[in-house]
């Protein structure tokens, strides 16, 4: 480890950069499901021993320069591993898509990257010799992390944090700090190697400190999230009875494909299918939930799917339904604006009593940025609908049905968004439904349902999700599952919803404490580097 230590600290130009961007890929087999969590304490060091040797330049080029460049390249091979299986979208349509894929996701990675370069070249300004030089990185690294969370609606898909979630313990830390704040933690810890080597004339014991500090932190982890989920009694709810259908409908991909009559027909043999003798179907069930994309057309153009979802559904049972919804000005007979990509709630009159429009839109996949412009090149959104797709009202996710308490909902990618979830407090659980079938075969689906149950811990409430090909699944409120359907099968599944715990510390405090440690780390930084231990200009 001297020699990888000294090699990365000499390195310059594009050996360098090279070196990080292997560095960097190594680093993203960590993110879920993959968790080769051991891969961070190899590849993090390397980052802090370039900025160790790296070039201190004047003017713009200090913050555009050759820290940037490190940062940059190591993000670069980060999220290349972490977003790959976005490619599987491109095999939908085939063709020239499948020529494009390569350049679309190393373009994308490198778009993300640009916010680690930043935090380098930012971290390098307050560089020191000793051992708060990683506390400088990981701070910088942490606020990166949670800009490219926000900015431009953000996009918060594999945040560093999500690495120390691997296992049902591991993720209850996030009760406490959130999924941002177990980033600075997998940051810190990631980089202690770095302070093993070189020796500089150290004893072994002193080097050894923050390493076995840092294995401490990870084993304290490891052991509130055992006595958290030993002492959390959790039942399920006796007023909410579920049946979630996974339809594996995949004419979501064209509109102008598909088959309302058998479509139809699939989902309601799914929705009144028999698991066993003694089911009753639906008679017992108040909520019956199908996916996004489900119904794959607007309602008005099959009027009868309408009806025959009446004829199905028993008295006291709700449909929960994922379909594209046209907006119409007052006293207006046609569509006006882009449609929405809606939750709709159907009774047994086969009448819409409620909706939420998603509003928490994929930049690129739902909703094209610069979209005139960008059209005139041919470069579209990925999720049918020629002119995009509106932006709902997200202070409308709270929904309540008659008779039944209320909950969150939320669409696909909005589960992703730590602490912005909407009104959680008056939500007695969460409902995602999502549509993952464009990454099928990728470790996309399993991805985003980690990511999904991270939010259910976050927040002491109980998760129910329904995906179109999976995964379906149900949670208790400390995340974990409760009963699911396989990947890639057509079925149903009956399921509760479990009463929510009272508020998480995180649901009280979000992300204050955060925000405290990292002005705190931005301090000791500014106080160390101005303190002499500053690397002399090269």
């Amino acid at each position: 480890m001297t020699w990888l230590a000294e090699t990365a600290m000499l390195s310059h130009g594009w050996r360098r950069f090279h070196l990080l961007v292997a560095a960097g890929a190594l680093a993203g087999l960590a993110v879920p499901p993959l968790f080769v969590v051991p891969a961070l304490f190899v590849a993090f060091p390397i980052w802090v021993w370039c900025l160790d040797g790296a070039e201190r330049l004047r003017g713009w080029h200090r913050l555009f320069g050759p820290a940037f460049a490190i940062g940059f390249a190591f993000g670069w091979g980060y999220f290349t591993v972490a977003f790959h299986w976005l490619g599987s979208a491109f095999f939908v349509d085939g063709g020239m898509m499948l020529v494009l894929m390569p350049f679309a996701i190393l373009a994308l990675a490198a778009l993300i990257a640009f916010f680690w370069g930043v935090a380098s070249a930012l971290a390098h300004l307050l560089w020191s010799h000793g051992p708060w030089r990683i506390v400088t990185l990981a701070t910088f690294v942490t606020m990166a992390e949670w800009a490219r969370g926000h900015v431009l609606t953000g996009f918060p898909f594999d945040l560093l944090g999500y690495a120390l979630t691997p296992n049902d313990e591991m993720m209850q830390i996030t009760a406490i700090i959130g999924v941002y704040g177990l980033t600075l933690v997998a940051a810190l810890v990631a980089m202690t190697p770095a302070l093993i080597w070189p020796a500089d004339g150290r004893s072994l014991s002193r080097r050894l400190l923050p390493f076995f500090l840092a294995i401490g932190v990870i084993a304290a982890q490891l052991g509130y999230g055992y006595n958290r989920l030993a002492g959390t009694i959790s039942t399920e709810r006796t007023d909410v009875a579920m049946r979630l259908v996974q339809p594996m409908v995949y004419e979501h991909s064209d509109f102008g494909n598909v088959d309302p009559v058998a479509l139809i027909d699939r989902l309601l043999m799914l929705s009144d299918m028999r698991m066993d003798p003694a089911d009753q179907g639906l008679a017992d069930v108040t909520h019956l939930v199908w996916p996004e994309s489900s119904l794959p057309f607007y309602l008005a153009t099959y009027p009868e799917a309408l009806a025959r979802i009446a004829r199905l559904l028993p008295e006291t049972t709700t449909l929960l339904t994922g379909a594209p919804r046209q907006q119409y000005e007052p006293g207006a007979t046609a569509a006006t604006g882009p449609p929405f990509n809606s939750l709709l709630a159907i009774d047994t009159n086969g009448e819409v009593v409620a909706s939420y429009d998603k509003a928490h839109l994929v930049p690129f996949g739902e909703f094209l940025p610069f979209g005139e412009t960008l059209a005139k090149v041919g470069i579209r959104q990925f999720v049918p609908g020629s002119e995009g797709w509106a932006h709902g009202d997200g202070r409308r996710r709270l929904m309540s049905l008659s008779g039944t308490p209320m909950f969150l909902a939320l669409i696909c990618y909005e589960i992703l968004f730590s602490g912005d979830l909407g009104d959680t407090a008056g939500a007695q659980y969460l409902l995602n439904i999502t549509n993952d079938a464009w990454f099928d075969g990728s470790i996309g689906p399993a991805q985003h349902a980690h990511h999904a149950r991270i939010r259910a811990v976050e927040e002491g409430l109980s998760l129910i999700r329904a995906a179109n090909t999976g995964l379906t699944f149900a949670t208790d409120p400390v995340g974990r599952i409760t009963a699911a359907i396989a990947p890639g099968q057509m079925a149903a599944l009956d399921a509760r919803p479990h009463t929510r715990l009272s508020p998480t510390v995180f649901a009280q405090v979000r992300h204050w404490p955060l925000l405290i440690a990292l002005v705190a780390g931005v301090l000791i930084s500014l106080v160390v580097s101005r303190g002499g231990g500053r690397r002399r200009p090269r």
